[in-house]
This record gives structure tokens, C-alpha cells and sequence, in this order.
């Protein structure tokens, strides 16, 4: 799946950067919430399917050693043009090339889209894997009542209801903090997840 999902961000990477590259072109709220969320990392934190790397650059300026891993060789590329000083690689979500346990947090920032219920738990145990006990992952989403396939605008992704996702978070071994459901007139129904790894010390 990863092949298919990277090659067609590849063909629309240009456009994709163009209207979403930038951390300006999100909900006043999103950007909250990640502030918030990155002041309790303790640690590093990798930015999984960091894209055009915006993202990665606002949790370098909020003071967190961040890298930022992505599928996509032209975000990729582009990552590293615009934000030099900050670490970029290609790479698959369940291989963030780090060692057990290296990093404080997670962001999964409308990365997990693409997965189905059974194809999810990969990622989520990769994340597991990668984060220190008691590290954080926050997780944006699109929501809906049921699991369900829609036509994404590069290719067909999944809506979860805030449960559904949830009780997958748990099953990788994450305990759920909260969740945040935001419903705009003219707008899919957005969401996000903050998890922590439930094996803490």
C-alpha cells in the first residue's frame, strides 16, 4: 500500500505543497492543539509523513529537537530547501529509522489516512516501538460515524470514528488522554487523538 500511497503524492507533490505546505493554511485551533501537545514532549520528537515538513519546522521553533520522515522524495526534497537545519528522510511509517524508545513524541498529522483497520496496526506498533514509556503521540484524522472509504482528493482515504481509532491506539498498547472532534459547515469532520505509550514507568 505504501508504494501506491507514495507514488500518488508524488505525481500531485507540487500541488499538494502548494496549498497545504504551510502551517498558516491550518485551523487556528490545529495549531493549539500541536502547540499545547509539544509542551509536554519530553525529548525528541519525529514528525511521521511529515510532508513539505511545515509542521516540523513549527515544533522546531517551538523549541523541540524535531526530524521529519516521509514516503514522498519530492516533499522530501522540498523539506530540506525550505528548513536546512532540521533533519529529513525518506521513509516508510513503520520504519522511523531510530533505536526503541528514542523518541519523546509522535506527530501523525493526517498520516494515517490511507490505512484500513488492518493495515493500521503496523504504524501504530512502529510508534509504540519508537517512543520512550510515558512518550506522547498526537494523532489528526478525518472523523465519521463509521469506519468508512471516501474519495481523498489524491487518493481514496478512511474517515474513523473517535472509538474506532481509539480502541486501535489501545490495542497497540496506548492509553487515550483526550480527543478533540472539530464538525465546520462546508468541511469534513476533523479529529485528533493524544495517546501516551501505557507501559509509562
Amino acid at each position: 500500500m505504501s508504494g501506491t500511497v507514495g507514488s500518488a503524492y508524488s505525481r500531485r507533490a507540487a500541488e499538494y505543497t502548494d496549498l497545504f505546505g504551510s502551517v498558516s493554511a491550518a485551523h487556528p485551533s490545529d495549531r493549539q492543539l500541536v502547540t499545547t501537545w509539544a509542551g509536554g514532549i519530553d525529548g525528541s520528537v519525529i514528525d511521521a509523513g511529515c510532508g513539505p515538513g511545515h509542521w516540523t519546522q513549527f515544533l522546531a521553533d517551538l523549541g523541540l529537537s524535531a526530524r521529519g520522515v516521509d514516503l514522498v522524495p519530492e516533499f522530501i526534497e522540498r523539506a530540506r530547501a525550505e528548513y536546512p537545519g532540521i533533519p529529513f528522510e525518506v521513509g516508510d511509517l513503520e520504519e522511523l529509522g531510530c533505536e526503541p524508545g528514542a523518541a519523546g513524541g509522535i506527530l501523525s498529522w493526517y498520516s494515517l489516512i490511507h490505512h484500513e483497520p488492518g493495515s493500521i496496526r503496523g504504524p501504530l506498533a512502529e510508534f509504540h516501538r519508537a517512543l520512550r514509556p510515558g512518550g506522547t503521540l498526537l494523532v489528526g484524522f478525518f472523523e465519521g460515524p463509521v469506519v468508512e472509504r471516501f474519495d481523498h482528493a489524491v487518493i481514496p482515504a478512511q474517515r474513523w470514528p473517535v472509538a474506532g481509532l481509539s480502541a486501535e491506539l489501545v490495542a497497540a498498547g496506548f492509553e487515550v488522554i483526550e480527543s478533540h472532534v472539530r464538525k465546520t459547515v462546508g468541511e469534513r469532520p476533523q479529529a485528533a487523538i493524544i495517546a501516551r505509550r501505557a507501559d509509562a514507568a
